[in-house]
């Protein structure tokens, strides 16, 4: 349980992330946490209540908003909820911060990412620098990009394509890769293989990689942006994908989110991420664990 200090600075932490978007004229939006349907993700698994879900990620009805309702510009501070996740960096329910803008791809979105953590550092009294696991990671701009292929051609002992056919890419980014990076700056891992981008748009000039990166910060990830996928048909495609490996793990395949599909012909040129607030506290307050961060853990109630 965290004492009256580490939640001021909590409060504080969370103060500084609304005066960033509503400074940059984002619209604060506050969406359902319970769900007749939820996104098929074969690497998280819902909690289920009563006849809905509650929510993995507020990204459905996110992205709703700006196809239907007209806005540009939205940001959501939100609980999410996933079943067994628990260790060091994970809490099944968890804070979430989900920001979205139109007109607007990933290498946009990472230029908004390095203001962001800058001015919160900052308004949490860290000027250009932070220390972080014993580092001291300079904040200092420009932040440095790494394509998931050329981290896996310096820190892996095989390819990236190598990694997928074994179906090994997820345990060699954790053990070799996620370790290295955001060591002494902040690292965007950038240009994911098109099978781990679900709703991500196609690289335009190479259709095998999704528009979507990942912010690593003294090797822990904190973010997960990416180009919006706009194409219906497409999109509905690779959830039937997504089905299949869920079934494959013995899961019920879940019924797809229709109205969700059925809006994104109106969904303009997008870019949104989900970056975890827990996380960010963890690396701007310098502490190990989740644990430390949160006002209760699980093993508290």
């Amino acid at each position: 349980m965290l004492n009256e200090s580490g939640l001021r600075r909590r409060a504080a932490l969370i103060d500084a992330v609304r005066r960033f978007f509503i400074g940059r004229g984002y619209i604060e939006v506050d969406t359902p946490l319970r769900l007749p349907v939820l996104i098929p993700e074969a690497h998280n698994e819902p909690l289920e209540s009563g006849d809905h879900f509650l929510q993995t990620s507020p990204e459905i009805c996110m992205k709703r908003l700006l196809a239907e309702a007209g806005c540009q510009k939205i940001f959501q501070i939100c609980k999410c909820f996933r079943k067994k996740e628990r260790g060091q960096g994970h809490v099944p329910e968890f804070t979430m911060l989900e920001w979205y803008r139109i007109h607007c791809d990933y290498f946009a979105l990472m230029d908004e990412c390095e203001d962001f953590i800058i001015e919160v550092a900052a308004a949490l009294g860290h000027k250009g620098s932070i220390p972080v696991r014993g580092n001291t990671v300079n904040l200092e701009k420009p932040w440095q990009k790494l394509t998931v292929s050329d981290a896996f051609r310096q820190y892996a002992p095989v390819s990236m394509a190598h990694a997928l056919a074994q179906n090994t890419f997820d345990e060699i980014l954790c053990s070799n890769i996620e370790p290295q990076l955001g060591i002494k700056t902040p690292v965007f891992l950038y240009d994911y293989p098109i099978e781990l981008g679900a709703l991500a748009r196609k690289k335009s000039n190479n259709a095998s990689l999704a528009e979507r990166f990942e912010i690593y910060i003294a090797g822990l990830e904190l973010a997960n942006g990416f180009s919006e996928l706009t194409d219906a048909s497409e999109q509905q495609q690779r959830f039937e994908a997504e089905l299949k490996l869920i079934e494959k793990q013995g899961r019920a395949a879940p019924a797809l989110p229709q109205k969700f599909l059925s809006s994104l012909p109106k969904l303009p040129e997008s870019a949104g991420i989900a970056l975890g607030v827990d996380r960010l506290a963890m690396v701007l307050l310098d502490k190990e664990t989740i644990d430390q961060v949160v006002s209760f853990i699980p093993e508290d109630l």
